[in-house]
């Protein structure tokens, strides 16, 4: 996928749900979890992310009432990531529109058989930079 594909959902998904790439991946992490919610240090491993910069941006998600953090009781030091009742209906609303927008600006493009090597391209790469992918 190139840059100008990116960068074209990523304004969908702005003027669509004003949402930023990376609100949307803290919703989405947050949203496929059992309980809608999630370990501090394991939203920042999923996102492979800093911990001061999940810090940062989890403060202005929280400003906007989208996440809620509050301190862990398995850990004194630690804190857990709640997906809030807003953030939860920004998700659910944004998904679809985000979906299609992916849907629009590369898989419409592609042949069947072009997006099955994708398929192949991606899972090839994941596997050299994740060993745990699947």
């Amino acid at each position: 996928m190139n840059v100008v594909t990116l960068a074209a959902i990523s304004r969908d998904l702005q003027r669509d749900s004003q949402l930023s790439d990376a609100d949307y991946e803290v919703l989405t992490g947050l949203s496929e979890s059992s309980d809608d919610r999630c370990r501090f240090g394991d939203l920042a491993g999923a996102t492979r992310w800093s911990t001061s910069r999940l810090s940062h941006h989890l403060e202005r998600m929280e400003q906007r009432g989208l996440v809620e953090r509050h301190p862990s009781n398995d850990d004194a030091r630690g804190s857990v990531v709640t997906l809030t009742a807003l953030g939860r209906t920004t998700i659910e609303r944004a998904a679809p529109h985000h979906l299609r927008s992916v849907r629009r600006h590369l898989f419409d493009q592609l042949t069947a058989e072009q997006t099955a090597q994708l398929a192949d391209i991606a899972t090839s790469i994941l596997k050299t930079n994740d060993p745990d992918a699947d």
